[in-house]
């Protein structure tokens, strides 16, 4: 196993590039990618970095000429004979030759386009510009190194003992929530913790704890690499992104209101039914499952990711049942902030009513809480959003109307197409 200390101290980043390939990235991404590579794919979009804990001024933390470095790397990566096989040729969800000749053929060529990068007000502007499938891939990459980078601007002066105390702390922390999480009979959980990570040998360390300490109720990681290296499961489907492009390429209110419905009609037919699971919460759970077509009733599960998750997940059971499904045969999968805590919680509330499981981010590859003087590091929100398609400015509204983005009068006339009333803000964590 890698003395992760060891490595942090030699400060050696050739040996340690925070990115080390295209495939040190999110499954979702990679399936999304090949869905727009079928649907859209000559459609040009704007991706932004956005810190929504401006109270983390990453430009007086991190170096620019480092992070145009990392960068640049990033950008000379390409796929390896090894990488392009296991996408080839691998079982993911029970599907062999998830991805298409065609595509894999285009991934093969790729290099990531240019990039734009200007300091302001103690920030990072960084933003992508492209064809839709190309630029997409920016987003795990680039919030990896920006989460890195300042991890490591807070470790730089530590030594070599204070570090190896650091990570003793931070692995003992881990373990006692494993030791939590094995208790509960029937958990199903997995890594969802790439993009807001501490660093790559961070998370494939919380990776291989999970795998030691919760054996089969450990399902996978969402990070591609970690799972062809470990040979666990890669585990995503879809993320917001799809929904706020192709709303924002609609050219009538109606067009809009059905935009998010013709996304998961696309992604039905480029999947040929598998990978049913909805991401409801774009613009509103509730009116998105209000005005779903009956079809998408008989969909496996649900995502909650915005909100209160108990809610979330009230209303999804409240709708199966008025559809004429039966809940408990339906997944609801929980992604939201979650520590060990929340699991406990909701799984104590829901199993039992649905098949409950768990996308744990942020608090499982990045808890260094109280770790460090001055909690430097804490966690933070870090995204990176589609902020425009074909010129027109995208939307996102949230079951948390503190994670709405978009100008605010496209945000009133997507309240407004969408039927979204009054929402409770929550605190964003992570």
């Amino acid at each position: 196993m890698v003395d992760i200390a060891t490595r942090v101290w030699n400060h050696k980043w050739k040996i340690d590039p925070i990115v080390r390939s295209l495939i040190d990235t999110d499954f979702y991404k990679l399936l999304m990618c090949q869905s727009i590579f079928r649907n859209k794919p000559d459609t040009t979009v704007v991706f932004s970095l956005i810190n929504r804990s401006t109270k983390v001024r990453l430009a007086d933390l991190i170096d620019e000429g480092e992070l145009r470095e990392q960068l640049d790397h990033v950008r000379s990566l390409s796929l390896t004979r090894g990488e392009s096989t296991w996408l080839r040729g691998n079982t993911f969800y029970g599907k062999r030759q998830m991805f298409r000749s065609d595509f894999m053929e285009w991934f093969e060529g790729l290099r990531l386009p240019a990039y734009h990068l200007e300091k302001r007000d103690g920030q990072f502007e960084l933003t992508f510009e492209g064809r839709w499938p190309e630029v997409m891939l920016w987003e795990i990459p680039a919030l990896a190194v920006l989460m890195e980078l300042r991890s490591r601007a807070v470790l730089n002066d530590m030594g070599k003992f204070e570090l190896q105390v650091l990570y003793a702390r931070a692995m003992t922390r881990l373990w006692e929530k494993i030791e939590r999480l094995r208790r509960i009979e029937g958990l199903r959980i997995a890594d969802f913790g790439t993009r807001r990570r501490h660093g790559f040998l961070w998370q494939d360390w919380c990776v291989q704890a999970m795998q030691e300490g919760l054996g089969a109720q450990f399902i996978g990681t969402s990070n591609c690499r970690i799972a062809m290296r470990r040979d666990i499961e890669a585990i995503g489907t879809n993320a917001h992104e799809l929904p706020m492009v192709y709303s924002a390429l609609a050219d009538t209110d109606e067009e809009l209101r059905q935009a998010p419905y013709r996304v998961l009609a696309d992604w039905h037919e480029e999947h040929d039914g598998n990978l049913r699971i909805m991401l409801p919460d774009t613009y509103g759970t509730e009116g998105f499952l209000k005005n779903a077509p009956d079809w998408l009733a008989g969909w496996t599960g649900i995502r909650i990711d915005s909100g209160d998750p108990a809610k979330g997940a009230e209303t999804a059971i409240r709708w199966w049942k008025e559809r004429g499904e039966d809940p408990t045969k339906k997944l609801v999968i929980f992604s939201d902030g979650l520590d060990v805590e929340k699991i406990e919680e909701l799984y104590a509330q829901f199993s039992g009513r649905v098949k409950v499981s768990f996308g744990w981010g942020t608090m499982l590859t990045n808890d260094f809480r109280g770790l460090v003087a001055n909690d430097a590091l804490a966690p933070f929100s870090l995204v990176c959003k589609a902020l425009s398609a074909n010129g027109r400015p995208t939307v996102k509204l949230s079951d948390n109307p503190a994670k709405a983005m978009g100008p605010a009068d496209q945000i009133e006339r997507y309240k407004r197409v969408f039927g979204v009333g009054e929402q409770q803000v929550q605190e964003v964590l992570v």
